[in-house]
């Protein structure tokens, strides 16, 4: 008995929109074989979709079942904290965008408004996030809003602009 079997070409697709409550990656893979599913180096498993994902870069691995081969492709998932806590204990103490970085988004910028719409902070896409304050002087816990446009990197796509709020804690 001779079964078919190939390499599965592969696109992984982010289902959900940005800043989705839930982020879900689904698999296409293209070929002949019987195939299985990985997301980074977790467990190997038969459904082509992941489900809770989290924010951030991902690599995934589908291999065919009768050993005929691995492909591999890349998803973004980018979200955002609703909150965050500068208080210096390693945990939350900056807040950012998720998943964005240069290598996708080259020419991205991040602005932050307080609540009366002032421009309190401008982020650069690849740092370590916002830290809570405005010209060296602590911000009050409060509400704050952000833009960000992303700008792709393969210029056939379009620039994103997305927007939301998240909450400085100070305790």
């Amino acid at each position: 008995i001779v079964n078919s079997s190939s390499p599965a070409e592969v696109e992984a697709t982010v289902i959900t929109d940005f800043f989705a409550d839930e982020h879900i990656i689904e698999v296409s893979a293209v070929g002949t074989g019987v195939y299985e599913y990985q997301l980074d180096d977790g467990p190997w498993q038969t459904s082509n979709t992941f489900v809770g994902v989290s924010p951030g870069y991902h690599i995934v691995t589908v291999r065919d079942l009768n050993g005929c081969g691995i492909g591999t492709d890349q998803a973004l998932v980018i979200d955002y904290p609703r909150f965050f806590t500068p208080n210096g204990d390693g945990k939350n103490d900056t807040w950012g965008v998720k998943g964005a970085n240069k290598t996708f988004y080259p020419n991205s910028s991040i602005n932050i408004f307080n609540r009366f719409g002032k421009l309190v902070a401008q982020v650069p896409i690849d740092s370590q996030g916002w830290n809570g304050t405005y010209n060296g002087k602590t911000l009050p816990s409060d509400d704050y809003w952000f833009n960000i446009q992303l700008i792709p990197a393969n210029t056939s796509k379009s620039p994103i602009l997305k927007k939301g709020h998240f909450s400085l804690v100070r305790r």
